[in-house]
């Protein structure tokens, strides 16, 4: 019986000098994980389909050259704040707070030095079956702008059935805003393609309608009768393509929108959603106990960067489902709150599973 192993390799040094290590998680499942130091990236994730061939699911590119010069936050662990924040403003306890713009005027993931450029310390071990890898990193008070001296650890755990989980905790030492998220592109038929053919399920019947620069306009919005009506699965060229709907338009023509979850302080783990590739060849499924579910369905990407087998990476090319608090809840107190105290913990856990493993 293969057991957990954990390995490692030199994947480069960074412009300011720093040594960047990829880490190689396998299970005895056949499922793998790369996970790089620089900015915690989730580098490459191997699955086997219904036939056991393993192939990667995430998009990657090939150098650290190209990671800290061109990625679009690709399998990133995105922070201090996940999503937008409205023209990089934020008053808290009666202070403003400013965080440098780097979309549309707004602040998005964290600012231009946000947590996908920083390298994280490591720590690798073994736990039963699970090959496991712990991530740190320490904010100081000012960083990007945010109050707060913050200490963050990821753990990323790959278990005996293939499942890898990402396990989120925080600390401050004053009062401060928080929104974490893992930013990896799915594409489950791993061809090189795009995800059109793929079906999606979103355990929600709300979701945050945008303006022209990706902020909300209010209250969660029902879905029911329109693209984003996915408590059903459904192929996403059915949606993404839908024409004439003003809100894809908007998104750049597909999905970046947050889906609301019902249970926004979950305890434990509940399925957010639910990926499938043609033919079920693979299947994933999301659980989570974050407040939101942001879809992106990589409108952006226009074949300037390609992976490492040289492959384009297009619009449409994969899906993201990144889990995290609302876009703008700094600024919107009707929203699941973000702030974090001092005496307090904040705990998130996301869990990407595959069901199909234990059928085949």
């Amino acid at each position: 019986m293969p057991r957990p192993a954990v390995r490692h390799s030199p994947f480069g040094t960074t412009p300011a000098g720093e040594e960047v290590t990829l880490w190689h998680l396998a299970s005895p499942s056949g499922t793998y994980a790369e996970i790089l130091t620089y900015g915690g990236i989730l580098h490459t994730l191997g699955v086997p389909d219904v036939r056991g061939r393993t192939e990667n699911v995430v998009l990657s590119l090939g150098t650290l050259d190209q990671y800290t010069k061109k990625s679009p936050y690709l399998g990133a662990l995105v922070g201090r704040y996940a999503n937008r924040i409205a023209h990089g403003r934020f008053t808290l306890d009666g202070v403003t707070h400013r965080v440098p713009a780097n979309d549309r005027g707004h602040a998005l993931h964290g600012g231009p030095e946000g947590f996908d450029t920083r390298v994280w310390r490591a720590a690798p071990f073994v736990d039963g079956d699970s090959a496991v890898l712990r991530l740190t990193l320490r904010s100081p008070h000012g960083d990007m702008g945010f109050p707060g001296t913050l200490d963050v650890t990821v753990t990323y755990a790959l278990d005996g059935a293939g499942n890898l989980s990402l396990e989120y905790a925080a600390t401050t030492d004053r009062p401060t805003v928080l929104s974490l998220a893992g930013h990896a592109y799915f594409n489950l038929a791993a061809d090189g393609g795009d995800v059109l053919d793929h079906t999606l399920q979103v355990d929600a019947a709300g979701y945050l309608p945008v303006d022209a620069t990706g902020i909300p306009l209010g209250p969660p919005a029902n879905a029911a009768g329109t693209p984003f009506d996915l408590t059903e699965p459904r192929r996403l060229r059915d949606t993404v393509l839908a024409p004439a709907d003003e809100q894809l338009r908007l998104a750049g023509g597909g999905y970046d929108h947050c889906w609301t979850l019902a249970d926004a302080e979950a305890p434990e783990p509940r399925r957010a959603a639910r990926l499938a590739a043609p033919g079920g060849i693979r299947v994933m499924e999301v659980w989570t106990t974050a407040p939101g579910l942001q879809v992106y369905t990589a409108n952006r990407l226009d074949g300037t960067l390609a992976d490492p087998a040289g492959r384009p990476l297009r619009r449409h090319g994969a899906v993201c489902l990144e889990t995290q608090h609302y876009p703008d809840a700094p600024n919107r107190p009707a929203y699941p709150t973000p702030v974090l105290h001092p005496a307090g913990t904040a705990r998130r856990r996301t869990e990407f599973r595959f069901p199909h493993l234990g059928a085949a």
